[in-house]
């Protein structure tokens, strides 16, 4: 790629500029620069000057591809072109607004995006990663007006959250509010998609805390069920924890190095999907209640398996982060409580005081399909406050 193609006659900002902040798990794209593929990856900048672009590789693998943007405090919404393209996000010191870049107005709903400019000529810029697999975006560099000043970011914040989860940590079609309690919109193709109106960057926001989103639309924990990848080759949890860029070819996934980030809570925040496509642990509680025993043993099997791959999984980030706080979960989504209580008997058999089992007031009766920002917002209060009280 030759980036000159892409500049006009600025000032170029390396990609690798150690004024430019980045955060989430970023991986090495294939041009060699940092590449977001988790949901709620960010980098940010703060400059004095008037003009400012970003040059980005974007790769699609499934629905269209949207970024998200704060300029001085104000959210923005970027449709992106597949492949190298510039986008210019402020010009003579004000947003470059245009049909491919929209403000985001959610009525109702908390949304501080950080500090507008104090005094002339003071901006800070944040782009970052509104989906989770369904695209890569690489940060190929930024572009400054000439006399333009690039400075310091504030310090990220001490406290450290990793969440593991599906697509209500994600935050996927949580912009549909309209579609509060409904079905989500039909041919979305990801527009409402929004990782800064899921819980888990809410949560974060309100404890001042930095996070990193492990999170997969259509993810169970094993292997061969749920709905993430193709049909025949259904991929889960256990399988991505530890990577960077994991679909949709996994055989060649990046490894993650896990001591580049030692959170001090971990949130576990599957079991959802699982379901699919067999409801093993309904199958189970069902015919237990209804003295039947039909489908018994072989739910009870799957169910076992279920409970011991999920305790190893525990075990594991317990290894890899000693000092963590586990926080294990499920979400409002719609699911059947057999989930939360396998959940609680694979904690209660641990006997870990830093491994918890948590469950939100309404678990398990959001809105079908997705929940929105506004049930995110009640979910992130409610796990907040958990977190203050434990750690």
């Amino acid at each position: 790629m030759n980036i000159g193609n892409y500049l006009k006659n600025g000032k170029y900002i390396l990609s690798d500029n150690p004024k430019l902040q980045y955060s989430g798990r970023i991986g090495c794209g294939r041009n060699g620069m940092p590449e977001m593929v988790f949901p709620c990856s960010f980098v940010k900048w703060r400059f004095k000057g008037k003009d400012a672009a970003v040059i980005v590789d974007s790769q699609r693998s499934y629905f269209d591809v949207y970024a998200g943007c704060f300029i001085d405090g104000v959210q923005y919404t970027i449709k992106l072109d597949e492949g190298v393209s510039r986008i210019e996000l402020l010009e003579g010191g004000l947003p470059k607004c245009s049909p491919e870049m929209y403000r985001t107005q959610l009525v109702g709903v908390e949304d501080p995006g950080g500090q507008v400019a104090k005094e002339d000529g003071l901006h800070e810029i944040m782009f970052f990663k509104r989906q989770d697999a369904c695209n890569i975006i690489e940060i190929c560099g930024i572009e400054l007006d000439k006399a333009a000043e690039l400075l310091e970011c504030e310090p990220l914040p001490e406290l450290k959250i990793e969440v593991y989860g599906d697509s209500v940590s994600a935050g996927e079609v949580s912009e549909a509010l309209d579609r509060t309690g409904k079905p989500d919109p039909e041919g979305h193709e990801g527009k409402y998609s929004n990782s800064w109106y899921s819980y888990s960057w809410i949560a974060a926001r309100k404890l001042n805390a930095q996070l990193h989103d492990i999170a997969q639309g259509g993810i169970p924990l094993l292997d061969g069920t749920g709905w993430f990848g193709a049909q025949e080759d259904l991929i889960g949890m256990e399988s991505i924890y530890d990577k960077i860029r994991y679909y949709p070819d996994r055989r060649n996934a990046e490894k993650w190095n896990f001591s580049k980030y030692i959170p001090d809570v971990a949130v576990l925040a599957f079991g959802q999907n699982d379901s699919h496509p067999d409801d093993f642990m309904k199958t189970l509680r069902e015919g237990r209640s209804e003295g039947t025993g039909s489908d018994d043993r072989n739910a009870l099997e799957k169910a076992e398996n279920w409970k011991t791959h999920y305790r190893a999984f525990i075990e594991k980030l317990r290894s890899l982060y000693p000092d963590v706080f586990v926080i294990c979960t499920t979400t409002i989504l719609m699911h059947d409580p057999a989930w939360d209580d396998a959940i609680d008997e694979v904690v209660n058999g641990i006997n870990d005081p830093k491994v918890r089992h948590f469950l939100y007031s309404k678990n398990g009766s959001g809105t079908p399909g997705h929940i929105r920002a506004n049930e995110a917002e009640e979910m992130a209060e409610e796990l907040a406050a958990f977190i203050r009280e434990n750690i």
